[in-house]
């Protein structure tokens, strides 16, 4: 029993919420049963499917195609599972990122900001924020120069 709840404690993905204080260098999120676990299965699930229908008799060519394609569908589901899922959480970012910006100004964000610009600037401290941003709309920065910048930074432990 021990063994399965150690197994369960590394998959699982909620701690990875919980980080030292997150700065630039480790506020990637890397969830080891999705990157690493899911996606090792799925691609030997394509690469075995593929070598099962070459090889395959006349006979099993159905099902062996029925195979790689079940392991296409997953490919498929492993890509777009995510990016809708940052897709919704980059709509969510730009709408706090908005509300945040109109109630220390009074204006709404300037839509010279881009979105990866946008979900940079939720790093940044209220302290920090007002003078980064213009520094973005004076300078045009990326995303990353914008994380860089930031001096005191404000943590995001409910990303996706």
């Amino acid at each position: 029993m021990n063994f399965i709840w150690h197994i369960a404690a590394i998959l699982n993905p909620f701690k990875f919420f919980i980080l030292k204080e997150q700065n630039f260098n480790n506020h990637s999120r890397i969830v080891l049963g999705w990157h690493g676990l899911t996606f090792v299965a799925i691609v030997a699930l394509l690469i075995g499917s593929i070598i099962n229908l070459m090889h395959s008799a006349k006979e099993n060519l159905y099902s062996a195609s029925l195979i790689c394609l079940i392991a296409v569908i997953l490919v498929l589901f492993f890509i777009y599972i995510r990016v809708f899922a940052l897709k919704a959480q980059d709509r969510a970012i730009r709408a706090e990122e908005s509300l945040r910006h109109f109630v220390m100004t009074g204006k709404p964000i300037s839509s010279k900001l881009s979105i990866s610009q946008i979900i940079a600037l939720r790093f940044a401290p209220d302290e920090e924020y007002l003078t980064l941003v213009a520094r973005v709309l004076q300078e045009d920065l990326s995303n990353k120069e914008i994380k860089k910048a930031i001096k005191n930074w404000r943590a995001d432990n409910h990303r996706a």
